[in-house]
């Protein structure tokens, strides 16, 4: 960490500077985790113990609220600590260790919502064939080859960041630490770093939506070729929370990597969306619109309560 050594902290400034707010947002984002982690936490004990739900289909589903889990956990504790602290300061490492955290979990979840497109993909255009394609050992490789291939596009670039030095600016307009916010604090040239997060945004996340698409695309094929009214209704109604789960992460994840930083107030609005909403939201998503799993909820609360 020698090249750090003339800055030893940043400050999270992206928040109401007003001490008179600082309360109501400690509230506001403390109800936003608890039920973050109840919700989540609930599916993932629901999809455990519940036979009906042990299909491929619900264990991606499994997965993803323990990746929203790990993904709020990265980001919410230390947004809480800031809100009731007067320095609001996070040390270089802590910060570096954030951008990697928050890169790692968020190509994850890109990563996933590309094998749940393809898993409704061969539930809707196979569905005698689903279990013997999607077998458990597949299911499980494609799980720790998503983790794995995130893992592996944070290590580069954050290697690729320590070579970043941050000599006198120490002010982040924003709550969280992500590489772009850390561009305009580093007085040496970030040309390399900048390049490859565009060559991995490129790659990764893209490359997912395109396989999301294409998976879509066949699913509407299908879908098309379907005769009877109650059976498209059925196939459309099993991809309705997987679509709306897609369209809140890539419909602001993208975005915020996209734009241009600046610390303005939709630049913070992206990133509270896919960082902190979303991951509140996707239990409510996927139990709300998911017949199978409010059944599955109702039993497990006369079972145990």
């Amino acid at each position: 960490m020698r090249n750090h050594s003339a800055v030893l902290e940043f400050f999270l400034l992206g928040l109401s500077g007003d001490a008179q707010f600082q309360p109501l947002l400690f509230v506001l984002f403390l109800a936003i985790y608890l039920l973050t982690l109840m919700g989540n936490l609930m599916l993932l004990l629901v999809v455990k113990i519940d036979s009906h739900l042990h299909t491929p289909m619900y264990f991606f589903l499994g997965q993803l609220s323990f990746l929203d889990l790990c993904h709020s956990s990265v980001t919410v504790p230390k947004l809480l600590e800031n809100l009731l602290s007067e320095k609001k300061s996070i040390s270089v490492e802590g910060c570096l260790a954030q951008v990697f955290f928050v890169f790692a979990t968020g190509g994850t979840e890109s990563c996933l919502l590309a094998v749940m497109a393809y898993d409704r993909y061969v539930a809707i255009s196979s569905p005698l064939l689903y279990g013997q394609v999607m077998h458990r050992q597949l299911c499980v490789g494609l799980v720790w080859g998503s983790w794995s291939l995130a893992f592996l596009d944070a290590l580069i670039n954050i290697l690729v960041a320590l070579s970043l030095d941050f000599c006198e600016a120490q002010n982040i307009h924003h709550f969280i630490c992500e590489l772009p916010s850390l561009y305009p604090l580093s007085c040496s040239d970030v040309s390399a770093s900048f390049t490859t997060l565009l060559c991995s945004s490129f790659i990764h996340f893209f490359g997912n939506f395109l396989l999301i698409l294409f998976s879509y695309i066949r699913i509407l094929l299908t879908i098309l070729g379907i005769s009877s009214t109650s059976g498209r209704s059925k196939a459309f109604s099993t991809c309705s929370s997987h679509l709306t789960a897609v369209s809140f992460f890539y419909g602001s994840g993208l975005l915020r990597y996209l734009m241009p930083n600046s610390g303005s107030m939709q630049e913070l609005v992206f990133s509270l969306q896919y960082s902190i909403i979303t991951p509140m939201l996707n239990p409510l998503i996927y139990s709300l619109k998911n017949k199978e799993v409010k059944a599955a909820v109702r039993r497990t609360l006369r079972k145990y309560l």
